[in-house]
C-alpha cells in the first residue's frame, strides 16, 4: 500500500511540475516579449530656412508599422547656437503619427531642436541641427552632450 501511495504522489508532483514549466514557457514567450522601441523621425522644411519666413518642424513618431497617435508627451525644445535660453514647446499631434510646429525666426543663425516624446512608457529625444539665414558659429559637441546630461538629470 505505501508503495501504491509513494508511485501515485511521485507521478502527481511529477504531473504538477511539468505542467507548470508548460504554462510558464508559454506565458513567458508573451509575457517577457519586448515592445518594439518608439521611432521618432524628426524632419525641418527648410533645413536652410530664411529670417521672418516659416519653418515647419514634424516628429513622425511611430511603434513596429503603426503610427502613434497617443503620445503622452511632445515638446520641442528649440535654441540659438550658444544661447543658454531654450524654448519648449508643447506640440498636439495633427494627424497619421506627426506632431507638427510651425515658427518664425527673427535671427538669424545656427540653430538645434530636439523633440522630446514620451510615449507608450518610452522616451525618444532626436536632435536636429537648422540654419536661419547666414549660420552662426555651432555649439561644441562636447557642451552639447554636456547639457543633455543636465536635461536628463532635470527630468
Amino acid at each position: 500500500m505505501k508503495k501504491f501511495l509513494f508511485v501515485s504522489l511521485s507521478i502527481f508532483f511529477v504531473l504538477v511540475i511539468s505542467a507548470c514549466n508548460s504554462n510558464s514557457k508559454d506565458h513567458g514567450a508573451k509575457g517577457d516579449e519586448l515592445p518594439e522601441f518608439v521611432d521618432v523621425k524628426l524632419t525641418i522644411s527648410p533645413e536652410k530656412g530664411q529670417v521672418n519666413a516659416p519653418i515647419i518642424f514634424e516628429a513622425k513618431i511611430t511603434q513596429g508599422n503603426e503610427n502613434v497617435e497617443d503620445a503622452d508627451k511632445v515638446t520641442f525644445e528649440i535654441w540659438r547656437a550658444k544661447d543658454e535660453k531654450h524654448e519648449k514647446i508643447e506640440v498636439k499631434h495633427a494627424k497619421d503619427g506627426i506632431y507638427r510646429l510651425e515658427k518664425t525666426f527673427q535671427q538669424e543663425g545656427t540653430y538645434y531642436i530636439i523633440s522630446h516624446v514620451t510615449a507608450r512608457d518610452m522616451h525618444n529625444m532626436p536632435k536636429k541641427e537648422f540654419i536661419v539665414g547666414n549660420a552662426s558659429e555651432p555649439e561644441d559637441p562636447k557642451d552639447a552632450k554636456d547639457s543633455m546630461e543636465m536635461d536628463m538629470e532635470g527630468h
